[in-house]
């Protein structure tokens, strides 16, 4: 991260990094807010929540995979600021519809938004990592990476946070004019016109075609193989434990909405500081040579929760608040190994993504970063629709977590044979 506070001083980063930021944490808000609210309010029945939870994480995801293919033909062969803007023009109509729907307690509503910012987000994706090489240096780029890594997980941190304990009648405005501010941030974005061997691209509209195409013409080459399907397993485990948040604190620890919300900015706050972490130790050299040890820690720190968990006793009565669950010791474990796996996971996956963006032409970065987001997009659908099955045929909350702990061993494997082949 050598230097890397200066990028926050220039034009040619902090707009985008801004613009990120606002969007993340509008996802987040928006979000968080429903959740929040179809646990704790519109539904009364643990199953049906764990299912709701597990629906939301699905609708968002699925427009990555459907549309990420036309997403990246678009940044790579447009201007991807002239896009950003359009984008965030979007999310402010989006985030009225969302609005609506907490207003009115209406579920299907609220899920139309969602799924609607999931579309907002999946051709945000490719732009925020693939307009990086034409705006920073050879050397900045890691550097770069690591800010719009750390930066989103601590948009997402108090996303989560506001929209945990925003009451409805103050989120349905605050959406709103988040999506407004992200709009303003983005007319500040320098121009990034397509570089020429990209220009005159034909863009195949065909989405189930193009993805399967830009997936097979990527996928082939060993190590984006590798670096894709790593970074895939690690957001499949990340929708499971998002997924798994508000009904493991209310029924497996009998705590309410606010610990629900602590335990996903603990998280967020981890990743992020692993972000850092990383950059710091490979400094500036893109390299995944911490990925297969840091993704057995985060694996260790699982199962240790598997056990908190599956030990727990609480009372009856009324949910705990934050409060009561840090005053107690066993809360504390809980923490610590939240935060574990969020650091470790940090560390795992943010030299992969720098590797994506560095690894390829400048021409075709998007299209590598939307082919890595269909497969991300595949992995954590599956993993979710996997979730949901299982819930049904009986699993408890707790014992997803072991399931979650063995696919970190396979993306331990992933990211050792990645360090090997590249490093």
């Amino acid at each position: 991260m050598t230097g890397s506070l200066v990028l926050l001083k220039q034009r040619r980063f902090l707009p985008l990094f801004a613009t990120q930021f606002l969007n993340a944490f509008n996802d987040n808000f928006y979000k968080m807010a429903m959740v929040i609210l179809a646990t704790f309010t519109i539904y009364k029945d643990p199953e049906t929540e764990a299912w709701f939870n597990a629906l939301a994480g699905g609708l968002f995801i699925l427009p990555f995979f459907l549309f990420s293919a036309l997403a990246g033909q678009l940044a790579d062969s447009t201007d991807k600021t002239r896009l950003i803007r359009l984008i965030k023009t979007a999310e402010i109509g989006i985030m009225i519809v969302g609005a609506a729907g907490i207003w009115l307690h209406n579920v299907p509503l609220m899920l139309l938004a969602l799924f609607s910012m999931g579309m907002h987000s999946t051709f945000f994706g490719p732009i925020k990592y693939a307009i990086l090489p034409q705006h920073l240096g050879e050397d900045e780029v890691l550097a770069g990476t690591g800010w719009v890594e750390a930066g989103t997980y601590i948009a997402i941190l108090g996303g989560s946070i506001v929209g945990g304990l925003t009451p409805p009648h103050i989120a349905i405005p605050g959406i709103i004019c988040v999506a407004i501010i992200g709009r303003l941030t983005a007319s500040h974005v320098p121009p990034a016109p397509p570089e020429k061997e990209a220009e005159g691209l034909a863009i195949d509209h065909n989405v189930l075609r193009s993805s399967w195409q830009l997936v097979n013409g990527t996928m082939h080459i060993p190590r984006l193989f590798l670096a894709i399907v790593s970074i895939s397993f690690f957001w499949a485990i990340g929708a499971i434990l998002a997924a798994q948040f508000p009904p493991l604190v209310k029924n497996a620890l009998g705590a309410d909405n606010t610990v629900a919300t602590m335990f996903t900015a603990i998280f967020s706050v981890g990743v992020a500081i692993g972000s850092i972490i990383v950059n710091r130790l490979l400094k500036g050299h893109v390299s995944a040579r911490y990925s297969p040890g840091s993704v057995i820690v985060m694996g260790l720190f699982v199962l240790d929760l598997w056990w908190s968990v599956k030990g727990w006793t609480h009372r009856d009565g009324s949910l705990m608040d934050w409060r009561e669950f840090l005053s107690l010791t066993a809360g504390d474990r809980i923490i610590v190994d939240l935060l574990g796996i969020a650091v470790a996971g940090g560390m795992f996956v943010v030299p992969l993504y720098a590797f994506l963006t560095t690894t390829v032409a400048k021409s075709q970065t998007a299209r590598t970063v939307a082919a890595n987001n269909i497969v991300n997009s595949g992995f954590m659908v599956a993993a979710t629709l996997l979730l949901s099955v299982l819930i049904a045929l009986g699993l408890t909350i707790d014992d997803t977590l072991l399931m979650v702990a063995a696919m970190c061993l396979l993306s331990a494997w992933l990211a050792w044979k990645l360090h090997k082949a590249c490093d």
